[in-house]
C-alpha cells in the first residue's frame, strides 16, 4: 500500500499526521485555533473553514479519514493528476464546513427561537422538550429537576433556573467545534464511486467484496438517514459528510463533461 502512495496523497498523509501530532504532544491551543466553530461564536475566524480539515480528534479520527485517502487517492491522483486530486480534496472539505456552517446556523436559529419562546411562557412541558431534543448536552441530574419543575410549575426559582439552563446550552452548543477531513473524504469516496463504479473493494466489516458503488450509495443513504434523524447524542457530523459527497459528486459530474480535464 505505502509503495504506491502519490505525491499529493503522500503530502496529505504528512501535513496531517505532523499537525495531529503538534496539536495532541506541543501545541493543544492549535485545536482550539483551527476548528471550525459557529460563525456566531466568539471563537469563530474565517480561516478555520481552510484549517478545520487538517485537524483531528484522536488518533483513531485521523486514522480513519487518513486510512480512506490511503484506499481510494492514489488510483485517483494517477487518474484525475494532482492539481485535479488537490482541488477535489479543498474544494470539498472547504465547502463541507461553509454548507455545515449554514446548517448549524440554521439549527441555532431554531434553538434560539425555542429557547425565547419558552423565556416567553415558562412551562415545564416546553422544557422537558426542550431537554429531550438536546439531551446530549445535559446531565442525567437535569431529569430530576424536569420531574421537580414539573411539580411546581409557578416556583420562580424553578422557573429561574430553566432558564439559567437553556442559555447555558445556547452558550454550549454555540461553542461546539468541528474538526476532521471527513467531508474531503466523503468527496474522494463519490469521485472513486462516479469513475471506478465497478471496481471490487473488499470490505474488512463485514469481510466481503462489494462494488464501489454500492458501497457509497450505502454511505450516502446512511449519512441521509442520521442526517434526517439528528441523534442529540452523535457527536459525528453527518451534514458535512453529506455536502463532501454532493460537492464530490458535482465536481466530477462536470469533470466528466469535458474530457480535456482527466490526464
Amino acid at each position: 500500500m505505502f509503495r504506491n502512495i502519490t505525491p499529493v496523497v503522500k503530502n496529505l498523509l504528512i501535513i496531517n499526521v505532523g499537525l495531529l501530532i503538534v496539536s495532541q504532544f506541543i501545541f493543544p491551543q492549535l485545536s482550539e485555533w483551527f476548528a471550525l466553530y459557529y460563525i456566531h461564536s466568539p471563537y469563530f475566524q474565517p480561516f478555520q473553514f481552510l484549517t478545520y480539515m487538517f485537524m483531528h480528534a484522536d488518533f483513531w479520527h485521523l486514522f480513519g479519514n487518513m486510512f480512506g485517502l490511503m484506499i481510494f487517492g492514489p488510483l485517483l491522483e494517477q487518474f484525475l493528476g494532482p492539481k485535479k486530486l488537490l482541488i477535489l480534496w479543498m474544494v470539498c472539505g472547504i465547502g463541507s464546513g461553509v454548507l455545515y456552517s449554514g446548517y448549524t446556523a440554521y439549527r441555532m436559529n431554531n434553538l434560539e427561537a425555542k429557547v425565547v419562546a419558552f423565556q416567553s411562557n415558562p412551562d415545564p412541558d416546553s422544557f422537558n422538550k426542550l431537554v429531550l431534543e438536546n439531551r446530549g448536552f445535559f446531565q442525567s441530574s437535569v431529569f430530576d429537576f424536569v420531574d421537580d419543575y414539573s411539580r411546581n410549575p409557578n416556583d420562580p426559582n424553578k422557573i429561574s433556573q430553566a432558564k439559567q439552563t437553556l442559555d447555558a446550552i445556547l452558550e454550549i452548543q454555540g461553542n461546539v467545534p468541528m474538526v476532521g477531513a471527513s467531508g474531503a473524504l466523503f468527496g474522494i469516496l463519490i469521485a472513486f464511486a462516479m469513475l471506478f463504479p465497478n471496481t471490487q473493494l473488499f470490505l474488512l466489516f463485514p469481510p466481503i467484496p462489494i462494488k464501489a458503488k454500492y458501497m457509497v450509495l450505502f454511505y450516502s443513504l446512511y449519512t441521509i438517514y442520521n442526517v434526517f434523524v439528528n441523534n442529540p447524542l452523535d457527536n459525528v457530523a453527518h451534514f458535512a459528510h453529506l455536502s463532501g459527497l454532493v460537492i464530490g459528486g458535482v465536481l466530477i459530474f462536470f469533470w466528466k463533461k469535458d474530457r480535456n480535464n482527466f490526464y
